[in-house]
């Protein structure tokens, strides 16, 4: 009974689950939407370095995953979306005092053009002493509405740029919005990256696929705890694969373990409510109306949450 419990322990000790958080804008009010002030950010570093969590680079974490290594509950890797100035003036002093590492995914388009309110190449190769860069596409378009071969276009256009700058190739992808849908995710893999990152809720295991890999919005005051509480639910989307043409989800079909017997789901508009899985499945066949252009679909046991993001074109 004693062994019994010893490897029951060892087991949740070294399988645990990792946490990415993807921030936008630092301390800077006119942008509340994406704003996170600068008081906050000193509050999570402080936060992270009280409660011993490891702040570690998206380099650690790749390959810890390719090579089915234990994920640490205690790892989190911080990402910032967009490249705005903002971060340069504002944020990465805080980075550089607390010595925590980053991952900045560039809006090459942005910087190329010389939009006054993006980082400009000579700041991003400062910030890259200190973190690691990766594209966020060229124009930052949204992507579901695009064909396959305009996707590749945009990320072939970005790649060489940011060779030009920076004089080597990403090794990782952010999803431009967070929004993808199976053409785009089979685009984007076509060109191998080591890692690719969405915004979805969830959060890392060794299961996590390298081309899908979920980050937790940080954006204004977001309680930290709750989200460092979010597991990893080993789950297979069968369906939905796209936004619905019609606009009604007829349909959601999604495989986890069997152990799980009840859940919840929860579709942007609604509220949550309680599900039956039966022997690992879950499968549902009735129209549900979508209000929104962008709708999130997530299912959660316990701490533990899968989700979908289907956008209509």
């Amino acid at each position: 009974m004693k062994q019994a419990l010893l490897l029951a322990l060892l087991s949740l000790t070294l399988w645990a689950d990792a946490h990415i958080f993807v921030y936008h804008r630092f301390g800077d009010e006119k942008h509340a939407s994406t704003n996170t002030s600068l008081a906050i950010l000193k509050e999570q570093f402080e936060f992270f370095k009280q409660h011993d969590y490891k702040v570690i680079s998206l380099q650690t974490l790749s390959r810890a995953l390719k090579n089915t290594e234990k994920i640490p509950d205690n790892w989190v890797v911080l990402c910032i979306d967009d490249s705005y100035k903002s971060f340069f003036d504002n944020a990465l002093p805080l980075f550089k005092e607390y010595d925590y590492p980053f991952a900045l995914f560039v809006y090459i388009e942005a910087t190329d053009r010389g939009y006054g309110d993006f980082m400009s190449w000579p700041q991003i190769r400062e910030a890259s002493r200190y973190g690691e860069i990766g594209l966020h596409s060229y124009a930052h378009k949204h992507m579901v509405s695009m064909s396959a071969d305009a996707i590749k276009e945009d990320t072939i256009k970005g790649k060489n740029s940011f060779v030009k700058e920076l004089g080597y190739a990403p090794k990782y992808y952010a999803y431009p919005y967070g929004e993808f849908d199976t053409k785009v995710k089979k685009a984007i893999s076509s060109f191998g990256f080591d890692l690719i990152l969405n915004q979805n809720v969830g959060a890392v295991s060794h299961k996590s696929p390298q081309n899908d890999l979920d980050r937790i919005a940080l954006t204004g005051d977001v309680p930290l705890k709750p989200k460092l509480r979010i597991k990893y639910l080993d789950a297979l989307w069968h369906w939905p694969k796209s936004y619905p043409v019609n606009g009604k989800l007829n349909k959601i079909h999604v495989t986890m373990p069997p152990s799980i017997s009840r859940a919840e789901l929860y579709i942007s508009g609604g509220e949550w409510e309680y599900i039956t899985v039966k022997e690992g499945e879950f499968k549902r066949e009735q129209p549900y109306p979508l209000t929104k252009r962008r709708t999130r679909v997530i299912i959660k046991s316990g701490n533990a949450y899968t989700s979908k993001i289907i956008v209509k074109e």
